[in-house]
């Protein structure tokens, strides 16, 4: 992934933005190919689940399993998804507003952005751990469910990731702002 996907991709090359840039593209585009084998595999478990059903054969665990894989989709696209601005911003009150206020604002949200998913990686993969350690079983296939766990965590940290370039990048316009 190249910087185009985020405007001023960090200043000059061989700067800690670039390299945290340049870090975050590698970690989360992998992290999307990753969400895409996932996503791929999750419709094929499907279309065989339900063709099976229509000769009367149940696959069981098919909801654990689509759960699992939906999951894992969901959380190795965040850090992607971020980096491309793919969400939906609320931009109604903010483009009111002057460069340096907004530059401001941009970089709060980008912080408190950063701080909850740093929080939320953390408390994941720490029960991830737990898991692990009194190894805990699946209700239905009564398989361990850890990997999974440490895969959504691993979204989150690719999240907070592109949250933390962000983060740098605003206070870098904060920077500007506040000089003109």
């Amino acid at each position: 992934m190249t910087s185009a996907v985020q405007p001023g991709a960090g200043g000059a090359p061989g700067g800690v933005i670039h390299g945290l840039d340049r870090a975050s593209a590698w970690l989360n585009e992998g992290l999307a190919r990753g969400a895409a084998l996932m996503l791929g595999a999750m419709m094929l478990f499907s279309v065989v689940d339900m063709v099976a059903r229509g000769f009367g054969v149940t696959i069981a665990g098919s909801y654990e399993v689509i759960g699992w894989m939906s999951a894992a989709a969901m959380a190795l696209a965040l850090g992607t998804v971020q980096r491309h601005k793919g969400h939906v911003a609320m931009e109604l009150f903010v483009v009111k507003l002057g460069s340096r206020n907004r530059a401001l604002v941009e970089a709060a949200m980008a912080l408190l952005s950063l701080l909850l998913f740093a929080l939320t990686a953390f408390h994941v993969m720490r029960y991830g751990r737990t898991l692990h350690e009194t190894g805990s079983l699946s209700e239905t296939l009564r398989v361990i469910v850890y990997p999974w766990v440490y895969i959504v965590g691993l979204g989150c940290i690719g999240l907070a990731l592109a949250l933390l370039v962000d983060f740098l990048r605003s206070l870098a316009a904060l920077g500007a702002a506040m000089k003109a």
